[in-house]
């Protein structure tokens, strides 16, 4: 049921957002996000698990997890369809969850620019936009 949706030349400077729209599937568990510079250098990872009903932010340095931050706010639901923003602010990352719940978290590798991200697990992209 999983679906990758990946870009390598996004382009997302301080001050800019990626808008996502997409389906969560009947059956879902979990999916995620990843915003960075590649698969192994992730500045923003936002998991989603649906079962343990937490959202888990995180950093990939050089294909190493670091610490986590959870948050206990759930509000996906299997065989739905949602919009989630994220901005880029520079020095951290702002994430509008579909019922307008913020999660915030540091730009741990102090990029100036995002080039890479993806989407992977039960979320179906239905469309994305930058701006």
């Amino acid at each position: 049921m999983s679906e990758d949706f990946e870009i390598f030349n996004l382009e997302l400077k301080p001050g800019e957002s990626v808008k996502l729209k997409g389906k969560i599937p009947g059956g879902a568990k979990a999916f995620y996000f990843n915003l960075g510079r590649s698969p192994s250098d992730v500045a923003l990872h936002v998991s989603v698990r649906m079962a343990e009903k937490v959202i888990v932010c995180n950093t990939k340095r050089n294909n190493s997890w670091e610490k986590e931050q959870r948050d206990g706010h759930q509000c996906f639901s299997p065989g739905t369809e949602v919009k989630i923003l994220i901005k880029f602010n520079g020095d951290k990352f702002e994430v509008k969850l579909p019922d307008g719940h913020e999660i915030s978290f540091p730009n741990r590798l102090g990029y100036d620019k995002i080039t890479y991200m993806a989407v992977n697990g039960d979320f179906k992209v239905i469309s994305y936009k930058h701006e």
